[in-house]
């Protein structure tokens, strides 16, 4: 006897997908770069029969048509859900280009203009008698100066920074921390001017001469709290088990200080260490007020005028001859050289000390 096969005609439920309002339409992943080159065409046409010169608000109007294309378009195709979620993204992607691209012109623009000049008797001459406006001459001798100046000021700094975060992530408790806490906060901001004029008062009130080390004393008050608040975080970041664990083999609190936490947080704290000199490196003001310059090479920091990077630029784009429009390219290539061996360093420094985990 055969048995009639009973099919089920009831419609089915809904999956999940459907339920979420979501469309099974999608737009292919090549889309986003077609959107962009129709936005930056659109951009330079618009601009160029509106008469505008500055390419940047033809990047800006491309910007603003790559962000309304890419959410009309996942509208219509996909739905609005799916378009909010693109409107993110393509908000997102519009603002790292705005950051990219004036960091990559800088590069470019520095760098172009730096290779005119730089080689290796520009780095090792100075401007011992070589007038501004001709060429020859070099940069060794403000080299010098910002090597010695910047590594004064870390060795006063990173103690200092260290030990006060050390006080306020291990013993702050009350008044006394949150006064540091807030000394600290306001140190910050300082403009580097007003940490000029502060060692320069000093300097009138003392009858001391300027010196390199006079520099570094300003430089120190700006790489304070930047050591402070790295080193801060990075000691926070310490898990209290280690602390713990430290402390109940008997283990004094500042040996488990010296011996766990800051060995465990020394990646941490080389990093942002190396982030503050990068961040002394460039500062021109203090440094004219209490430097005042000089075109020989003065390897004293603590007697006679000296000179550094930021001052050379400043100095030679002063005088306004071709010749010193190039040396203060050059110089300017040197230092952002500077700056980023510095962050690569820290880069490396940073993975090294990373806590391995096991697999």
């Amino acid at each position: 006897m055969s048995h009639a096969t009973i099919q089920d005609t009831r419609p089915s439920a809904p999956s999940p997908r459907r339920k979420a309002g979501l469309s099974r339409r999608g737009l292919p992943r090549w889309t986003q770069p077609v959107f962009a080159v129709v936005s930056i065409s659109l951009g330079v046409g618009i601009g160029v029969a509106a008469g505008w010169e500055s390419r940047v608000q033809w990047g800006l109007i491309a910007a603003l048509l790559f962000v309304l294309i890419s959410y009309v378009t996942t509208t219509v195709v996909e739905n609005s859900r799916q378009a909010k979620d693109r409107l993110a993204t393509s908000v997102v992607w519009v603002c790292f280009v705005l950051a990219v691209v004036p960091l990559l012109s800088l590069i470019w623009v520095t760098v172009s203009r730096g290779v005119m000049a730089l080689d290796g008797y520009f780095l090792t001459h100075s401007m011992a008698g070589v007038p501004g406006f001709e060429a020859g001459g070099g940069v060794y001798h403000a080299l010098v100066g910002t090597l010695e100046q910047i590594g004064l000021a870390t060795l006063i700094a990173v103690p200092i920074g260290l030990l006060t975060a050390v006080y306020l992530v291990e013993y702050g408790k009350g008044a006394l921390a949150r006064a540091v806490t807030f000394f600290v906060d306001v140190m910050t901001g300082i403009p580097s001017i007003v940490a000029g004029l502060f060692i320069l008062s000093i300097m009138l009130i003392a009858g001391l001469q300027p010196s390199g080390f006079m520099g570094a004393l300003a430089l120190t008050i700006l790489m304070i709290p930047v050591v402070v608040r790295s080193t801060e975080e990075m000691l926070k970041l310490v898990p209290n088990e280690l602390r713990e664990a430290s402390l109940a083999l008997g283990v004094p609190k500042y040996r488990t200080i010296l011996k766990v936490v800051i060995p465990t947080a020394i990646g941490g704290i080389s990093t942002g260490v190396m982030l503050a000199i990068a961040r002394i490196a460039g500062e021109t003001a203090p440094i004219i007020l209490l430097v005042f310059g000089s075109q020989l090479i003065n390897a004293n920091p603590f007697e006679g005028a000296q000179s550094s990077l930021p001052f050379y630029i400043w100095e030679q784009y002063r005088v306004g001859s071709e010749a010193s429009y190039d040396r203060a390219w050059a110089a300017s290539l040197v230092l952002i050289a500077f700056v980023m061996i510095l962050n690569l360093v820290a880069r490396g420094i940073a993975r090294w000390k990373a806590p391995k985990t096991g697999r």
